[in-house]
């Protein structure tokens, strides 16, 4: 038999290249990597009707010509004759899911584009018909200029059409001519467009439900419009933690006095009372009461991830971030970095570029994470009034909210710096397949609340359990001698550290108090709150009116409210936590990187408390 010609599969990932390679050569395949690189080579042989044998590579799944990751350089450079020791192909089919049609078009008119000959592969048209979307392939063929063949790869339908096709296209003497990257541009959003007007044409009848989620994501994925909605959600979620956790937060603070109570009149007085409730129960109870406060934010994201709304946000800020010169691949580790930056720093491993990564990496503590929650939620509810602004607007999640955007901007000023100096280069766009909209499962919603409810209980019964502790020691020895008029928080080891801190401070409005704080708070940003609750149970230990008082009302009489904002503004920056430290060095393979995001945040947070503290100052605040 002849061997002539070579075929390319090619197309977006997820598009079943992988089913229809397997389909058309069966055993005949062999799996390697191509020379020079860890990258999968599937390559196998098709016999045509004719008798001549033809050479099948699958080719990686890829979005566009303009690579971003090993992977896709393979793809490219097959496809343009510049991979090493790889034939140029002869034929490239094009394999596109027809159930995602505008999406997977848009970079088949790339490769049409490049005037080889092409074959359209419309796959899985069975998952199309199931979901009401019928297709006319005849139109879509008319419209693109290349043969299109529906098919079925999983259950082989459409292959013999497919063969004839692929036969009838293999030049039976000589090679294609090489195409050259350098002298192909293509215009995104003309590409774009023009998929999505070829998909439309291609369509003969859909389900109203289809219809409907079109009709919805013109609204919600509207470069302006989307932005707006985008922000109006989060708004909305910061109102409600305050407005919907004032009786489970004050349940909480009532079961917690109760427990100290207990504790008082079973335990005789001593160190072990001391140790337990205001150690113990004063430090992990000023955490634990924001619990509920942090379980409303997790029902909205929840919420929002079930029904398909998240991923579109994460396409519509995917263009807002590729403008500060940050990678659209790096929307998914920041947005993981809310919950806790931990997981968002180790999520940037699939980010391909260096730079891009490294760049993730050092902005991902700016992302408003849930420790910071219970320190924000602390001095807000202490500091500003529960009082409305505007109709259904109050003006605690008002601050809320803007903290939150605070961060937000912040990195991605930071981004922008970074990706100009230390860590240059441009950022690109990356394309996702949008999931359908369906109503969230409750049992997937209260099983995912309940998971972050251990997360964080565990959290306060260890690392927030064990710094109190230690720091509750700390504050109490040693005492100060018989007549020395020294308090003993200050007489303390803790309190003499913070008296060192604290001439470094005071210019940005922060007094010892606050020092003390953040001392302990190295281990986890929450843990400001159980040292500030720690200090004052100690403090006021004495004081039988004081210890009935909550930690956000012993605070209203010491801090000025020029102080409770710089502490707020200090913590939309700070690195306040050593495990993100630790997982930054390891994930940069040294402590070059992490000293260095160590020493910007903390001036960014140091500048932003004083610029916060005197400007509220000036006005009067």
């Amino acid at each position: 038999m002849d061997h002539a010609g070579m075929i390319a599969l090619v197309g977006n990932p997820n598009a079943g290249k992988s089913a229809l390679f397997n389909a058309l050569t069966g055993a005949r395949q062999k799996v390697g990597n191509y020379p020079g690189v860890t990258v999968e080579r599937k390559a196998g042989r098709l016999a045509l009707a004719d008798g001549r044998q033809v050479d099948i590579v699958d080719l990686p799944g890829t979005y566009s010509l303009d690579p971003k990751s090993p992977d896709e350089t393979v793809t490219r450079n097959v496809i343009f004759g510049y991979q090493e020791g790889e034939r140029t192909p002869d034929v490239l089919v094009i394999v596109v899911d027809a159930a995602n049609l505008d999406n997977h078009l848009r970079f088949a008119l790339e490769l049409i584009a490049l005037g080889r000959p092409c074959i359209i592969a419309l796959n899985m048209v069975d998952l199309a018909t199931r979901d009401g979307l019928e297709l006319d392939a005849g139109r879509l063929s008319e419209d693109l200029g290349v043969p299109v063949i529906p098919t079925v790869a999983v259950r082989r339908r459409g292959l013999d059409h497919l063969r004839e096709t692929i036969e009838a296209a293999v030049p039976a003497h000589g090679l294609p001519k090489s195409v050259h990257a350098e002298n192909v541009t293509f215009d995104e959003a003309r590409l774009r467009r023009e998929a999505q007007r070829i998909a439309r044409r291609a369509i003969v009848s859909e389900t109203p439900t289809r219809r409907l989620t079109g009709a919805i994501d013109k609204v919600v994925l509207h470069p302006v419009g989307g932005l707006l909605l985008l922000f109006g959600l989060m708004f909305v979620v910061f109102q409600a933690v305050f407005s919907w956790s004032e009786a489970p937060v004050a349940m909480i603070e009532d079961a917690f006095k109760a427990l100290a109570g207990l504790v008082q009149t079973i335990l005789p007085e001593g160190f072990w009372r001391d140790l337990i409730i205001q150690g113990a129960i004063a430090g992990v109870g000023s955490v634990v009461v924001f619990l509920p406060q942090i379980l409303i934010l997790f029902f909205f994201i929840l919420m929002l991830e079930a029904t398909g709304y998240m991923t579109r946000a994460a396409f519509l800020m995917d263009g807002l971030m590729a403008r500060v010169g940050l990678s659209g691949r790096a929307f998914i580790p920041l947005l993981s970095s809310f919950a806790c930056a931990v997981p968002g720093i180790m999520a940037t491993r699939t980010i391909a570029d260096p730079k891009d990564r490294l760049t993730t990496i050092l902005i991902a503590p700016l992302m408003t994470c849930s420790a910071r929650w219970p320190v924000y939620t602390l001095i807000i509810g202490a500091f500003i009034p529960a009082r409305t602004v505007g109709y259904g607007i109050g003006l605690q999640g008002l601050v809320l909210f803007g903290l939150f955007i605070s961060g937000i901007i912040g990195a991605l000023l930071v981004a922008s710096v970074l990706r100009l100096t230390v860590t240059k280069g441009g950022g690109g766009s990356f394309l996702m397949e949008l999931p359908k909209y369906q109503m969230p499962l409750l049992r997937d919603v209260v099983l995912g609340l309940w998971q972050r409810a251990i997360i964080f209980l565990k959290r306060a019964g260890t690392i927030i359990f064990f710094t109190t502790i230690v720091l509750w020691l700390l504050l109490s020895f040693p005492k100060p001698p018989a007549g020395d008029p020294t308090l003993p928080v200050n007489y303390s080891t803790a309190g003499r550290i913070a008296s060192v801190l604290t001439p470094v401070l005071r210019p940005i409005g922060f007094n010892h108090e606050i020092a003390l704080a953040l001392i302990p708070a190295m281990a986890a940003r929450e843990v400001a709150v159980s040292a500030l609750a720690t200090a004052n149970a100690i403090a006021e230990s004495d004081d039988e009116d004081a210890t009935a008082k909550t930690l956000g009302e012993h605070l209203q009489g010491r801090w000025t409210l020029p102080t409770a904002l710089a502490f707020l503004a200090w913590f939309v920056f700070a690195p306040q936590c050593i495990s993100t430290i630790a997982v930054t060095r390891r994930e940069t393979n040294g402590w070059r990187w992490p000293l260095f995001m160590v020493g910007y945040l903390f001036t960014l947070a140091y500048i932003a408390a004083g610029a916060t503290y005197w400007t509220a100052v000036a006005a009067g605040l």
